[in-house]
Formats: C-alpha cells, sequence, structure tokens
C-alpha cells in the first residue's frame, strides 16, 4: 500500500468509494487478490465484481499489483490504495462544513467543521509537498484528561488558553522575513466508548 490514508477530495472519487460494494471489496484487499478470489469471498458475480473494481481503479483507490496468466486468461492482481481513507469537505462543495459559517466558537459543530477544514487543509498541502518532493512539517499531539468535575474541567481550559497565549506571545514573529505561519488548533470533547 502506498499511504496509510489517502484523502478523497472529489465528489465523484467520494461516491466511487461509498458504495456498499465497493467498501466491501476495499476491506477485503489489505493483501492483493484477484477478481476471482474476491467474488468467492463476497458471492457476488465474477463480472459485477470486475465492473467494481474497474469503476475501484479508474479513480484511484485500487493499484494493479501484477498479473498473471491463468489458462488462456490473463488474471489482474489488486491492493488497495491506502491503509484507509477519509473524505475531505471539499468533496462536499458548499456543502462542506466550514468554520465561518458556525456563529457559536464553543459548539461542537464550530469544533466538526475546523477539524473537517484541517483534513481538507492538510490534503492539499501534502500533495503540494509530495509533488515538490519535499516533506511536510506538521505536529500532532492527541491526550486524554479524566476531570475529576466541571469545575476542574474548567480550571484547566483556563490554564491551557492562558499557556497557550504565553507562547504565541513567545514565539509568534509577525516581523519574520523567512518565517512561515503554522495553524495550530486544539479541541476537547467527552472522549467517546472504545469501538
Amino acid at each position: 500500500m502506498t499511504d496509510a490514508v489517502q484523502v478523497v477530495d472529489d465528489p465523484e472519487r467520494a461516491q466511487t468509494l461509498l458504495d456498499r460494494t465497493r467498501l466491501q471489496i476495499l476491506a477485503r484487499l489489505t493483501t492483493p487478490a484477484s477478481a476471482t478470489s474476491l467474488a468467492e469471498q463476497l458471492g457476488i458475480p465474477r463480472q459485477r465484481l470486475n465492473y467494481h473494481l474497474q469503476q475501484l481503479e479508474r479513480q484511484g483507490l485500487v493499484t494493479v499489483q501484477h498479473e498473471r496468466q491463468r489458462g488462456s486468461v490473463k488474471e489482474r492482481v489488486y491492493l488497495r490504495a491506502a491503509e484507509r481513507f477519509a473524505i475531505s469537505i471539499e468533496a462536499l462543495g458548499e456543502l462542506g462544513s466550514r468554520p465561518d459559517a458556525v456563529h457559536d466558537r464553543f459548539s461542537s459543530a464550530y469544533q466538526i467543521a475546523v477539524a473537517s477544514e484541517a483534513i481538507a487543509d492538510l490534503a492539499a498541502l501534502r500533495a503540494g509537498a509530495a509533488a515538490a518532493q519535499q516533506a511536510l512539517p506538521t505536529l500532532t499531539m492527541a491526550v486524554d484528561v479524566r476531570f475529576a468535575d466541571a469545575k476542574a474541567r474548567s480550571a484547566f481550559a483556563q490554564e491551557l488558553g492562558d499557556a497557550l497565549a504565553a507562547l504565541v506571545r513567545k514565539y509568534h514573529d509577525e516581523r519574520a522575513a523567512e518565517g512561515r505561519t503554522f495553524r495550530f488548533y486544539l479541541g476537547g470533547y467527552p472522549r467517546p466508548p472504545a469501538r
């Protein structure tokens, strides 16, 4: 597999990806497989399965690993193009969630919009970095914090805000001619049950 995560930012690619049968095919393609073996595993007629594989291949969601001769038939062996997929708000066009369209900055809707925009931004930046054959500098931190009560959660949020403001004052340099601006976002929400 080439990518750990492939971000789908085109409506046609998203539609191809989200077909139920194609999702089942992709779920099986963690290891290389032929249309014949996939058809047997999924209980789908081979001709129908071939159609779905062609659509997935056309959209770059699967790759042909190799071809092998089986009697008089040439058989293609496929693998999905990434370990996992994410759908960007760019695939939704004007319907994509954007932070400037959410008025309550303390709502879960705003946090979703910011996270969605980050996925779109990172996908575009990653594509540009790959085209330039450069690494994309990023920083990711994720941590769980168990608060005793709402008062402790509120105090944590205040201290975190103060610490972040102090760091911004210390390191932000608007006049740095060679500098590069980074966008940081931070969100907190109750940890969901294990999936």
